[in-house]
C-alpha cells in the first residue's frame, strides 16, 4: 500500500518508528516531513499528507503531532479527507468500518509506541463495511448542502 506520512517535531520520533514498521511490512511510504526534532509548525506537513491522499498519490495517510489534534484538524480541511484521531485499536477499526477514513492521526505524547503500532496495523488492515447507513452518513459529511438540524 502507498502511504503518506508527516509530523511536526513532537511527532518526529514516533513517525520514524512508524515508517520503519510500515516498510518492514512492505508498504511504500513517502515522508512529507518534518525531518528533525527542531521546532516547526505542523500544518504544512499534515496538509501535504492530506493532499497526497486526496489527489490519489497515496492510498492512506498518517499524520502525527504531540496530541494528534492539530494535525487532524488541518488534514480535515482538505476536501475529500476524513481524518480520524485514534487512541485505541477499537477506534481505528471503527473509523475504517464506519467512516471509511483515509487519514489516521496519532498523538505521540498521548499514545505509546506499542499501542501506536497496533493502531496503525488495525487501521490499515480494516476495510470499509460498505454498509448503506455508513455510506449515507459519509455522503452527508461531504455534502455542504445537507439539511441542517434546528435546535
Amino acid at each position: 500500500m502507498k502511504i503518506g506520512i508527516g509530523s511536526d517535531h513532537g511527532g518526529y520520533g514516533l513517525k520514524q518508528e512508524v515508517i520503519g514498521h510500515l516498510r518492514s511490512q512492505g508498504h511504500e511510504v513517502t515522508d512529507y516531513g518534518c525531518h528533525s526534532t527542531a521546532s516547526c509548525d505542523y500544518p504544512q506537513y499534515a496538509r501535504a499528507v492530506a493532499k497526497s491522499v486526496a489527489d490519489g498519490t497515496n492510498e492512506k495517510g498518517i499524520v502525527i503531532c504531540t496530541t494528534g489534534i492539530g494535525v487532524s484538524i488541518t488534514a480535515n480541511k482538505v476536501i475529500g479527507i476524513r481524518c480520524a484521531l485514534c487512541t485505541s485499536v477499537t477506534q481505528a477499526r471503527l473509523t475504517r468500518e464506519h467512516n471509511d477514513s483515509n487519514v489516521l492521526a496519532l498523538g505521540a505524547g498521548i499514545t505509546g509506541q506499542n499501542l501506536a503500532m497496533d493502531i496503525v496495523d488495525t487501521y490499515l488492515s480494516t476495510a470499509f463495511s460498505e454498509g448503506e447507513r455508513h455510506k449515507r452518513r459519509i455522503r452527508a459529511i461531504e455534502d455542504e448542502n445537507a439539511p441542517e438540524v434546528s435546535a
